[in-house]
């Protein structure tokens, strides 16, 4: 994408009395309160109309440029890089000045530039936006608002004051005026100016960056509290949640990130925040975090959060799931919020910005997140080898690993990664699951290499110690693939470079099972050979049997079948979106059979050579007979 500079000569000429018509138009139904006028750069932020999803902003700068402040909203969010154009959301905007209209000229669709100041031999006056911005993105990246709560990222509501990040920015989130909101509360990690903790009120920020980094929740939400070394870590849970377990939540967080404190900074045990924020939406059915300096928010199941009504103590898949996302998410607030890779010291918010490093940020955190559950006593070691496995064969099913290092997926993320379609899995490899398994490879090299005495953990410390601790109070820089590369070889004491060229650079799969073997872990590949398979991944479409993408060279792919076909037939007999498998269980792997199949509207016939099933199935398990402190199951001797 080709960064366009921002215009400083602009056509100004708008007619006044169109503005004005306009303008008077942009006029919230709820009264807003005025900003802080002590602040340089002041937020208002209402939900002022629930049903329509509407958030009314105002914004006033005390000194804009007389020169015609610009303002510009970001085109992403930190931690998920994809292009969202977040300013498509902004469905009006005025400015004015001292009660009078000022024009703004739009740039690009990210910016405006309010007129210059007719007289610049006096002091500017301030200058006020307001604006609607439409929150319906039920996720964890933009803003959602309906009648049983409100959530927002600064990214997606609070348009830059361009010249003026640095300075302080306050926020007065005010409570709409609507029945439904009466009993709502706050939930956010942003510090609190004149707000009570958990009420409406004024935030502070120390700068536009910092603004952006503290989601909010607003409703009526579950809350607790537990303290990990001392700091005080919130669960909020937005959503209802029958007999909701939040006693066992506590307890088991607590070990998570005491665990992950203790991680970083073996001695002092202190944590780089003074507050942590837990901020979960919980729905029929969903999936995902995002991490932020000192909160993260989330979506998950309800079903998949514990409840008091339970009859065992068991974790449950679903829990476990939710309890990995938590560690996730929360080892970011060391890696990739405060540890970050150069090409993100600074964000520029505006375009795409790549680094090759995504393999590290997202991959190691994905091999720690489960681990830290081992560490923490929350799973034993046949549940982690589980899932260890199941991520192993995740990495294998696709061909893309083979086309694609982790390094160009990381760099091409915003481009691939995060725009997959039915041909992904023949043309790309995910940094989070190949990444995690270059982070256990490289932590099993690493003590192979130093006899166990030291391990990927000295590596994660050393570069905090260097590049995190410091990030935010000293003008701290981001990390580059050279001083990573670098870093590894003095930790160890070798020569990574091989290990890079092949894994990380390179396409080669890990030889995990070569690797893992003189630590006595066994490694055995449990694929169903002898199962009849299509090698493709079957959807529903109604009652209908999709193909939501083909293998390379598998059985449909060689037979011509295509991602988006529906299956109607195989030998005469119907399939159904329930019954291929059964149908298939008929024949033995070689076995041709003649397929019909829509493709569109346009009926189809195929002849297909059934091949045995090439999903791997991937187990582990540890030699009792080995020394437990060998294995990355237990942390290297902090130094």
């Amino acid at each position: 994408m080709i960064r366009a500079k921002l215009r400083t000569k602009l056509n100004l000429k708008v007619k006044p009395k169109i503005d004005s018509m306009i303008n008077s138009q942009l006029k919230p139904r709820t009264k807003m309160k005025k900003p802080n006028k002590n602040a340089t750069i002041a937020y208002a932020i209402v939900g002022h109309d629930l049903a329509a999803h509407l958030f009314h902003v105002t914004l006033t700068v005390d000194a804009p440029s007389p020169d015609g402040q610009v303002f510009a909203l970001p085109a992403w969010i930190p931690g998920s890089y994809m292009i969202r154009e977040f300013s498509r959301n902004i469905v009006r905007v005025r400015a004015e000045s001292n009660g009078e209209p000022v024009a703004l000229t739009k740039l690009d669709k990210h910016s405006w530039q309010a007129a210059a100041q007719k007289d610049r031999l006096k002091e500017p006056s301030s200058l006020t936006l307001h604006y609607e911005v439409y929150a319906w993105d039920l996720s964890v990246r933009a803003a959602h608002l309906d009648q049983n709560h409100a959530f927002f990222n600064g990214t997606s509501v609070f348009l830059r004051v361009l010249g003026q990040e640095d300075q302080p920015h306050v926020v007065d989130i005010q409570r709409p005026d609507d029945d439904a909101a009466q009993t709502w509360r706050v939930a956010t990690s942003l510090p609190e100016l004149k707000a009570k903790r958990y009420g409406f009120g004024t935030y502070i920020a120390a700068n536009y960056d910092e603004l952006i980094d503290h989601p909010v929740e607003q409703g009526d939400f579950a809350l607790a509290t537990f303290k990990a070394h001392g700091i005080p870590h919130d669960i909020v849970i937005s959503g209802r949640v029958p007999n909701l377990d939040m006693a066992r939540l506590s307890a088991d967080l607590k070990r998570i990130c005491e665990t992950q404190i203790a991680f970083f900074e073996p001695k002092s045990k202190q944590a780089p925040m003074d507050r942590y924020v837990f901020m979960t939406l919980a729905v029929g059915d969903g999936y995902g975090g995002l991490e932020h300096r000192a909160s993260t928010a989330l979506i998950c199941a309800r079903a998949d959060l514990p409840s008091t009504a339970a009859t065992s103590n068991d974790i449950s898949d679903g829990y476990l799931q939710y309890l990995g996302l938590c560690s996730h998410e929360y080892f970011h607030t060391w890696n990739v919020k405060r540890i970050k890779p150069a090409a993100f010291a600074p964000y520029d918010l505006q375009v795409e910005n790549y680094s090759p490093l995504l393999w590290l940020f997202e991959g190691f955190t994905s091999y720690y997140d489960d681990l830290m559950l081992v560490r923490a006593g929350l799973i034993a070691e046949p549940v982690y080898f589980k899932l260890l496995g199941k991520t192993i064969g995740n990495v294998l099913r696709g061909s893309g690993r083979t086309k694609q290092s982790v390094a160009e997926s990381s760099f091409d993320a915003w481009g691939k990664y995060y725009r997959q379609d039915e041909n992904a899995p023949n043309a790309i490899i995910s940094y989070y699951t190949k990444g995690s398994l270059i982070g256990l490879a490289l932590d099993l090299s690493i003590r192979a290499k130093t006899g166990g005495k030291k391990s990927l953990d000295d590596v994660m410390r050393a570069l905090w110690q260097r590049y995190g601790r410091d990030f935010y109070s000293g003008g701290g820089r981001g990390v580059t693939p050279a001083e990573v590369e670098a870093l590894v070889d003095e930790i160890s004491g070798g020569r990574f470079k091989p290990f890079f060229d092949k894994y990380i650079r390179g396409t080669e799969d890990v030889p995990l099972a070569k690797m893992l073997a003189p630590f006595g872990v066994k490694y055995n590949d449990e694929r169903k050979s002898s199962k009849p398979s299509l090698d493709a991944n079957i959807g529903r479409e109604g009652t209908d049997c999709k193909l939501s993408s083909v293998h390379e060279n598998g059985a449909a792919h060689l037979a011509g079948l295509s991602a988006g076909d529906l299956l109607v037939a195989i030998d005469g007999l119907r399939v159904t979106a329930t019954n291929l498998e059964a149908l298939l269980s008929r024949y033995g792997v070689d076995s041709t059979v003649e397929v019909h199949a829509f493709r569109r509207d346009e009926l189809m016939t195929f002849s297909m050579t059934l091949q045995g099933d090439r999903v791997p199935g991937i187990t582990l398990a540890l030699d009792p007979a080995v020394k437990k402190t060998t294995t990355p199951l237990r942390p290297s001797a902090a130094r």
